[in-house]
């Protein structure tokens, strides 16, 4: 995400939002969150939106408010960001790995119900990369089992499935505004949905110490408030996600296009979905070797993620459960994002593809 070429197409607005909030001086639940909570809870297509600092603590305080703690298990995917895993343990309960689809790099339906025991509370599907999950299989087994469905749609902004934005299809949605997400704020902010106006109501005190009214306290809550300055950012960006989210789609387009029967295997969209493109990963099976002759040709590229969340040190020693996650440890392996964001020229695709296509056709003639 090259932030420097968003702001010098929209920062002229940016910058009077911003002074707006300075001059009303008030920078904390004001008018500017209260209005980019209707705007997004519209946009999602839900009735209520809950700003949060961050979408690490959507994840979290939306799991808090389902009541889950120590005891419970939370199936979700270990291909994915740590936050998602962590927000399961913050709450006291123990994630559940399943293993991912081959082709969304999503949960992957078929392998949830293997994971599921009487400790099971909910799930989180991830909706990696910008591709949804196949919600339709996870919602039915989630009411086949009496689970709750939280949406991690952190890095998903304005995709959708058969018709609809992820973020309004389970219980919850959670959404994460870091700087290089599809928007992003200028700082740490994020979001959680909902339908529920129980929940809404319960979000929204956690957030705030477990406040009901000034000075009282009903229960234990946390300092997680999405601030004036970053949900004037956000309402900004927000009007302009969806032509900037089909720019990502006609580059991503583009790449798949070039990329034929280049040597390595490229995102696929399934059907009945809208990829938002968050990421562009390919796999190859040389991928440190790509990525390094990527590099010494001036062109970045990163890996997320290298290493599957139950491999991680911080979780060696924590009773976290999983089953057979053969595509997940492949892919770790394998995945490799290349360069894409709005305000990518065509021209530079076409010169990254010219080095990607030169490096495997070195590697096939070795």
């Amino acid at each position: 995400m090259n932030l420097r070429l968003e702001h010098k197409e929209i920062g002229g607005r940016i910058d009077r939002a911003i002074r707006r909030v300075i001059k009303r001086g008030r920078f904390i639940m004001g008018e500017e969150l209260e209005r980019f909570e209707d705007e997004f809870a519209r946009y999602i297509g839900v009735k209520h939106a809950i700003g949060v600092n961050s979408g690490s603590d959507a994840l979290f305080l939306a799991l808090r408010a389902l009541g889950l703690g120590r005891g419970d298990e939370v199936i979700t995917a270990s291909h994915s960001f740590i936050s998602t895993a962590d927000a399961i343990t913050r709450s006291g309960a123990t994630p559940v790995f399943a293993d991912i689809d081959p082709v969304s790099y999503c949960l992957d339906a078929s392998c949830i119900e293997s994971a599921i025991s009487r400790k099971t509370k909910a799930i989180i599907p991830v909706h990696l990369y910008g591709h949804p999950a196949d919600m339709s299989a996870i919602l039915l087994l989630a009411r086949k089992h009496g689970l709750y469905v939280v949406e991690d749609a952190c890095q998903a902004h304005g995709a959708e499935y058969q018709g609809r934005k992820v973020g309004g299809l389970g219980q919850m949605g959670c959404f994460s505004f870091y700087p290089t997400k599809n928007i992003g704020a200028y700082g740490d902010a994020g979001m959680i949905t909902t339908n529920s106006g129980i929940l809404s109501g319960t979000l929204r005190k956690l957030r705030n110490y477990g406040e009901t009214r000034k000075y009282y306290f009903g229960q234990e809550g946390v300092n997680s408030r999405l601030d004036e300055l970053q949900a004037a950012v956000l309402r900004v960006k927000l009007r302009s996600l969806n032509e900037r989210n089909e720019r990502r789609r006609r580059l991503a387009g583009l790449y798949n296009s070039l990329l034929k029967n280049a040597g390595i295997i490229a995102p696929k969209e399934a059907s009945g979905v809208k990829h938002v493109y968050h990421l562009y990963v390919i796999r190859y099976r040389k991928r440190n070797a790509l990525q390094q002759y990527l590099k010494n040709n001036g062109i970045q590229s990163l890996i997320h993620y290298p290493v599957p969340i139950h491999r991680q040190k911080v979780y060696a020693h924590h009773p976290f459960k999983s089953g057979e996650l053969t595509v997940t440890e492949e892919y770790a392996k394998t995945v490799l994002s290349l360069p894409l964001y709005p305000e990518l020229a065509p021209t530079s695709i076409a010169m990254i593809v010219k080095d990607i296509r030169r490096f495997t056709k070195q590697e096939k003639a070795r």
